[in-house]
């Protein structure tokens, strides 16, 4: 599967710019999920993801 699911969004145009998604990203790493930092350039934001089939993985 190449989907991916969306754990949570942070606007672009914050005064911290990436820096809360990132932070969000980490500790779903540590959490043991393989989070990652996207931009979404439609929507001005950065996304919080996991690849679906890591996030079957992860769940199982």
């Amino acid at each position: 599967m190449n989907g991916r699911t969306v754990l949570e969004r942070f606007p672009a145009g914050g005064p911290r710019g990436s820096w809360p998604a990132e932070e969000f990203a980490q500790a779903r790493r540590r959490e043991g999920l393989d989070a990652e930092v996207v931009m979404d350039l439609a929507t001005d934001t950065f996304l919080v993801i996991v690849r679906s089939d890591v996030a079957i993985d992860a769940a199982a």
